[in-house]
């Protein structure tokens, strides 16, 4: 019984950390200016990239997925196997001396195919 208590309070702990977003707010580069601490950056990646995500970290530039604004990013860490210049993707951390320093292993990319709008039939 306290089993089930435990994974119902687990259940409930994760739910919750997970629409909540852990306390950051989402943004991207054109409003990075405003937030001066940790927050979840989302936008498209700028090639080129270069550097080794392990070494001395990957470095590319993150645009706004609609606009022009861009912010140099360093990163370490694993990273996705979608990832490449033009995905867009959601990374954490906070901008140190003008760049925005990435937590190690909090780089996601989004599946295009999931925010593209579906094509309508032809026929009916």
């Amino acid at each position: 019984m306290l089993a089930l208590s435990v994974a119902a309070a687990l259940a409930i702990f994760l739910l919750y950390t997970s629409i909540a977003g852990g306390g950051n707010p989402s943004i991207q580069p054109s409003a990075l200016h405003s937030h001066p601490g940790k927050v979840q950056l989302a936008g498209r990646v700028l090639g080129p990239v270069r550097g080794d995500a392990h070494a001395g970290g990957l470095h590319f530039s993150l645009r706004d997925v609609n606009g022009t604004a861009a912010v140099p990013v360093l990163y370490r860490g694993s990273v996705p196997d979608l990832f490449r210049a033009g995905r867009d993707i959601v990374v954490q951390g906070q901008v140190r001396e003008g760049t925005f320093v990435a937590q190690p292993g909090t780089m996601i990319t989004k599946c295009p195919s999931k925010y593209s709008p579906k094509k309508s039939g032809g026929s009916t």
